[in-house]
């Protein structure tokens, strides 16, 4: 079967030149598939962005409200032991993202990525629902952290395996010289998402009182966030099937069944699995800069430096608005010069940059200060993390890739990414020294740098 029949518009030429033809058990297993009529490329992107977006924001409000969720449902003494217990209950919805990457991955890879999509945003909206109704400690006692920790795990199941399908439906929509644009665009949703997540922070921490916000304020994101889901499902019902066998006019149902669950885990570990390591490697710098800027840097300002919820907030508003506007420069400047080169300069940067940038905010603990900080590092940031996540789909075929990138993602967001606030505390409490989060940073960026020499450049060639 010629791909070249069910590619996006944008890569009608392309897809059309290095798609070649299955093999004729895949022809036999999938038949024929008539070409189906595509939407734009702007309402592709826009639904796959703003669906990715919407899940995203399920997963990552709580770490805005780390301070409270701590002081709600983990009573131990000391904020700091409180605020470790909270950002670690938050990594531990990471915990649960390869395990979402292997099955949910392989389901996108055989159902297609339209079905996948769909299945994370249910399960999302139930992780959400169960944060915003759980009792507090001190309604139900120990029943209230290990629900919280059950809601994280199946929202951590759930955007293990979103990342994979939605980023690779977004590069499968691109073209050969257009990938890096199109790819940029999950890390657009992902700065989205904190957006609109650091806005809603700051809204309620300045318009609640203090016992307003501890009471039930804090629980409006989710329950936000949990009416969101079935928007976002109906957002994406009009988008196209890229993956072979279940376009429009094909039956996915009968895909599934005739392809063994097990086929692209297992050839994914068989063929592949030095690129899973390198991947791996690579994609833990990005996503500790990633973590620690954009996420933590905020919970920072409130319990290391001191400032004014409402004020700190404004932090990650600020590096998401950043890496928003900067991802896809960074996505169209890598589909023009080479990943690689894209994404080790601005990693070096960021490691010569981070300590002095904690240096600063703690010599002059003011939002001003804080917010230029954040926002220079931002920069930084989207410019070595686009190209490493638009790299990742790009090192698989398509038969494999939604399980691939995956499972490589979430296997480096896992430990490194969502034990990032957890760490960073740690080091802290640990050396008594407030700088400490920049030595993880900094170590996490430089094992990343590790095996890019060993990778090959995917930027403007034919990945299927």
């Amino acid at each position: 079967m010629d791909y070249s029949a069910s590619s996006p518009p944008a890569a009608n030429d392309a897809f059309s030149a290095q798609s070649g033809s299955a093999p004729a058990a895949t022809q036999g297993a999938l038949g024929a598939v008539q070409p189906a009529k595509r939407a734009s490329h702007a309402k592709a992107i826009a639904a796959i962005t703003l669906g990715n977006g919407l899940e995203f924001f399920d997963f990552t409000i709580y770490s805005f409200f780390a301070t409270i969720i701590g002081k709600l449902y983990f009573p131990v003494e000391g904020q700091l032991a409180q605020l470790m217990l909270a950002v670690g209950t938050f990594g531990v919805g990471f915990i649960m993202r390869p395990v979402g990457g292997v099955v949910l991955g392989g389901y996108a890879d055989r159902a297609g990525r339209k079905a996948a999509m769909s299945l994370t945003l249910w399960l999302m909206t139930l992780g959400s629902a169960i944060i915003a109704f759980a009792p507090t400690y001190a309604a139900i006692g120990v029943a209230a952290p290990l629900l919280i920790i059950v809601a994280r795990l199946v929202q951590g199941f759930a955007l293990g395996g979103e990342i994979g399908a939605s980023t690779s439906l977004l590069m499968e929509y691109g073209s050969d010289k257009t990938r890096g644009f199109y790819g940029s665009w999950q890390f657009v949703s992902q700065g989205l998402n904190t957006v609109c997540g650091s806005l809603l922070g700051v809204a309620l921490a300045a318009t609640l009182s203090s016992a307003a916000l501890e009471s039930w304020g804090w629980r409006v994101p989710f329950v936000i966030g949990m009416a969101m889901g079935p928007i976002g499902i109906y957002i994406r019902r009009h988008l196209d099937e890229t993956l072979p066998g279940v376009e429009a006019g094909a039956d996915p149902a009968q895909a599934v069944a005739e392809i063994p669950a097990s086929q692209p885990v297992r050839r994914l570990f068989r063929d592949h699995s030095r690129v899973i390591t390198m991947g791996v490697l690579t994609t833990i710098g990005g996503t500790a800069a990633n973590y620690i800027v954009l996420f933590y840097l905020s919970t920072y300002a409130i319990r290391i430096l001191h400032l004014p919820m409402s004020s700190a907030l404004w932090a990650a508003w600020t590096a998401a608005v950043v890496t928003v506007i900067c991802s896809p420069f960074a996505g169209a400047l890598s589909d023009r010069v080479g990943r690689k080169r894209v994404l080790w300069i601005p990693r070096v940067l960021l490691i010569i940059a981070v300590y002095p940038a904690f240096m600063v905010i703690n010599a002059v603990p003011t939002v001003p200060v804080l917010l230029s900080v954040v926002a220079g590092l931002a920069v930084l940031v989207a410019f070595t993390a686009v190209p490493n996540i638009v790299m990742l789909p790009e090192l698989f075929p398509r038969a494999i890739r939604a399980t691939g990138m995956s499972i490589v993602y979430c296997l480096g967001v896992s430990i490194f990414g969502g034990f990032a606030q957890f760490f960073a505390t740690w080091l802290i409490q640990l050396s008594g020294n407030n700088l400490a989060p920049a030595w993880y940073l900094i170590g996490c960026s430089l094992v990343s740098l590790l095996p890019l020499p060993f990778m090959r450049e995917t930027a403007g060639r034919a990945i299927d």
